[in-house]
């Protein structure tokens, strides 16, 4: 087996270990710690918000890093200390305490482990970076979708505290020592070619800087579009439980659509991987974001059952989809030269706009008593941004790709 999979794996692995400092995986724990702690909803959510801003920091350099130390350094100290983060949050017991746990695994998690999984999986890829991708989605999902059932179920069963005390556990002992063991920065360190191949990769020239990158429209309607997707992603995983209440449904319903999100999240996959290398990269985003703004404006209405599993199914379907073009988009149109400092870039743009994402909802809720109107909003900005990616342009080196 060419030794990129094995990187990718650990790839994948370490993006499913961001699920402590993500909204989704916060969102496992939202109502008992706000029962444990006393908290309101809207100051937990201000509390997120202040968390989620500055643990973005933590996406700032870590590209860079990764250039400079190496994939394998920086995964396990990013492993580590996360590990010790979330293990140390089970056991606060003051909201000063929480709040900081927050913030470090936003920091730690959402921003700086999301950064290194991404970017040391481009330098074992080339022709092979659409399929890889695919691969590198499709396992997210398959962990996602083990994982938030196997949380959510310690959380009722055992209580948030003993829920977090061993997700931290299993981040220390298992996915630290595999990074240290498996990881290599790149195939040449092993005598490799890229794709496990003879065949030379792109020509440095086609790579574009990082100012270069930020020029480019192409940027930014992926970037926004993609954030905007989290925004959205995190503002309802965290408070989806209460939103579904509000619609008449019962906790139970909010786990059931977590895992038909992430099952069909994995077809979105699939179906992204095989588009990416056939269908323009821009038209894809935009019917990503189209399903999502449907989506979004939908929730208000649903009544049923059946009905909040095909809205599941759609925002999975739409996500999936986006998880792939962000992951796969950025080699694509910018090369690899500078590629951690482009994604890390992209990705501190996306925990920014997830912070932004509760509060919205939150405030709603608290000033209007229901989640609607924002509802209504969210769907026509992200409609107008999936307009704007059908006419977007890419950048030339895109067309040119191997």
């Amino acid at each position: 087996m060419y030794y990129g999979w094995r990187v990718l794996a650990v790839a994948s692995l370490a993006m499913v270990a961001t699920l402590p400092g993500r909204t989704q995986g916060l969102g496992l724990i939202t109502e008992p710690m706000l029962a444990d702690f006393g908290l309101g909803r809207l100051t937990y959510a201000e509390i997120n918000l202040w968390a989620t801003l500055i643990g973005s920091a933590g996406a700032i350099g870590v590209g860079q890093l990764v250039d400079r130390l190496g994939s394998r350094t920086v995964l396990t100290a990013v492993a580590v200390l996360l590990g010790l983060v979330v293990v140390a949050m089970s056991q606060a017991y003051t909201v000063t305490m929480l709040a900081v746990a927050i913030t470090l695994t936003r920091a730690l998690g959402q921003s700086a482990l999301s950064v290194v999984s991404l970017a040391m999986i481009a330098p074992w890829f080339v022709r092979r970076i659409d399929r890889a991708m695919a691969v590198y989605s499709i396992a997210l999902s398959v962990g996602f979708m083990i994982a938030f059932p196997l949380v959510g179920g310690l959380v009722q069963q055992r209580g948030w505290r003993v829920a977090w005390l061993s997700v931290g556990l299993a981040i220390l002992i298992g996915l630290a020592p595999v990074a240290w063991l498996v990881v290599r920065q790149s195939p040449a360190s092993l005598g490799l070619a890229p794709d496990g191949d003879a065949r030379p990769a792109e020509p440095a020239g086609l790579d574009a800087t990082w100012g270069e990158a930020l020029g480019a429209p192409a940027f930014w309607i992926f970037a926004i579009g993609t954030s905007l997707y989290g925004l959205v992603a995190s503002g309802i995983g965290l408070f989806n439980e209460s939103i579904l209440a509000e619609r008449g449904f019962a906790a139970d319903v909010y786990y059931k659509t977590l895992v038909v999100t992430a099952m069909t999240a994995l077809v979105g996959n699939f179906l992204g991987g095989w588009l990416a290398a056939r269908a323009a990269l821009p038209g894809l985003m935009a019917a990503a974001l189209t399903m999502l703004a449907l989506g979004v404006v939908a929730l208000p209405h649903v009544t049923s059952l059946g009905q909040v599993m095909v809205w599941a199914t759609a925002m999975g379907l739409g996500g999936g989809l986006v998880m792939v073009l962000f992951f796969s988009v950025w080699p694509r149109m910018f090369g690899r030269r500078h590629l951690g400092r482009i994604q890390g870039t992209a990705q501190a743009m996306t925990v920014l706009f997830s912070a932004v994402g509760p509060l919205l909802l939150a405030w709603c809720v608290t000033v209007t008593g229901s989640y609607t109107r924002m509802f209504y909003v969210l769907g026509a900005l992200v409609g107008v941004v999936a307009a704007l990616a059908a006419v977007t342009p890419l950048p030339a080196r895109a067309g040119r790709t191997a």
